[in-house]
């Protein structure tokens, strides 16, 4: 294809990919479940799992192989600002008075799938063709562990905010367990980067550029841009081309050192500075983001997940596994530990909810890894099937927990109610005949 013919098949696809991530989003939405669901859902719809495997011509007519290395760059714009978003998010969820308990379930919702993971993939390797033979198998068991011990952080802040949960305890702790499981693993996904590329002096630039990194932006670029955005004549126009320089910088430096550009834009966002004109660049970006950006990714990925791959019985045995092992990993260790911390039994089960939902943050990993040649094709769609299975989870979860404890609260209010009723009665009379002694 020449250029031209790759930037028009390019348009059509973008169109088609808009649209049916919104409808889709739109008939989950009434099954009460968030906009990703139905993003992920489209996404593979639209790739060999589905429409492939219904008319593989017009999948391939909608979606050449031309404009996949297109469709990666651009998506992975939005991406780079998602994360940057979700950084800048991640540093306002500030929280306190609940560091013991905060750290006792983050500590166990990262080490506990991360064990999990680590294990299935020492157990599992020899039984199936899902792992890469040049890949050593304690990187793959280390990457699986740490896809496994991801939470879907900015799906996590929404819900609360949608439950009007924010200030809450239930709030506040699952907030603050699943900010630091999300920087934790982070962190572990770019040190098994890292390990990958089986060359010290590698492993030696990336650690070396990332720490670097960290403390130029966190010194001189965080004063840099203070100042930058902090001047009063700054329009927002000015706002977002100094916030695209600065992302784009840093996704590229990221990239270099072997971290990915998705760590330059969540790096960026921690420490990006708190203005008016800051602000006005973050509600600016997000929703261009959110509506136009992410859907191609999801559909990038989507392109990428082959599900008709998965049905051998080696990898059904290994996608259920790594369901399994991420349900009890998350969601049973964080309830377990929230428990264990002195917590309620209400809010321990429902911190197990929502932070076993994995989301965009773990298709982001997973991404991460197959353009790294850590994960094959086959890994890469088991895995997207945890991140659906979990992420779908989390909404009927929360509904039907809440609607058990309205049932044992009405039932306990029944049971009280002809004592209630009867006491009401009693200093009603009481009133009553006080009042006819006072007129008498």
């Amino acid at each position: 294809m020449s250029i031209a013919e790759t930037a028009t098949a390019f348009f059509l696809a973008a169109v088609v990919i808009l649209i049916v991530c919104r409808l889709v989003a739109f008939a989950v939405s009434r099954l009460d479940q968030p906009p990703v669901v139905g993003e992920m859902i489209a996404g593979v719809l639209l790739g060999p799992s589905a429409l492939g495997l219904a008319s593989p011509a017009l999948q391939e007519a909608l979606f050449p192989s031309g404009i996949r290395p297109m469709l990666y760059v651009v998506s992975h714009i939005g991406l780079v600002a998602f994360m940057f978003g979700v950084g800048y998010e991640f540093r306002s969820h500030r929280v306190t008075g609940l560091a013991r308990s905060a750290g006792i379930v983050s500590l166990a919702g990262i080490t506990v799938p991360l064990t999990l993971g680590i294990l299935l993939v020492f157990v599992m390797h020899d039984q199936s063709d899902a792992f890469t033979d040049s890949t050593p198998v304690g990187v793959s068991a280390l990457f699986v562990g740490v896809t496994l011990a991801i939470t879907a952080f900015p799906m996590l802040a929404r819900i609360i905010t949608e439950r009007r949960l924010t200030g809450t305890r239930l709030g506040s702790l699952t907030l603050a367990a699943g900010a630091i499981d999300d920087g934790l693993a982070w962190v572990l996904l770019a040190a098994v980067l890292s390990m990958a590329s089986g060359n010290l002096s590698t492993v030696a630039i990336t650690a070396g550029g990332a720490v670097l990194f960290v403390v130029l932006l966190g010194t001189v670029g965080k004063r840099v841009l203070g100042w930058s955005l902090g001047r009063p004549s700054l329009g927002t126009e000015q706002g977002i081309l100094i916030t695209a320089i600065a992302l784009f910088v840093a996704a590229w430096f990221t990239d270099k050192i072997g971290l990915y550009s998705v760590f330059g834009g969540f790096c960026l966002g921690f420490f990006f500075p708190r203005t008016e004109a800051s602000e006005r660049v973050i509600h600016a970006i997000t929703p261009v983001t959110r509506i136009v950006f992410l859907p191609l990714f999801f559909a990038y990925s989507g392109l990428n997940t082959r599900f008709g791959s998965l049905f051998t019985p080696a990898l059904l045995i290994l996608t259920a596994a790594c369901v399994l092992a991420a349900v009890l990993g998350k969601f049973g260790a964080c309830w377990a530990a929230a428990r264990f911390a002195g917590e309620p039994a209400p809010v321990a089960v429902r911190v197990g909810a929502l932070m076993n939902a994995r989301g965009l943050m773990q298709l982001i990993a997973l991404n991460v890894g197959l353009q790294a040649g850590i994960v094959t094709t086959q890994l890469f769609s088991a895995l997207v099937v945890v991140a659906m299975v979990t992420t779908i989870m989390a909404t009927p979860c929360l509904n039907w927990l809440d609607r058990r404890d309205a049932r044992r609260a009405q039932r306990d209010t029944g049971e009280a109610r002809p004592v209630d009723a009867q006491n009401a009665d009693d200093r009603r009379s009481d009133r009553l005949a006080h009042d006819r002694r006072l007129r008498s």
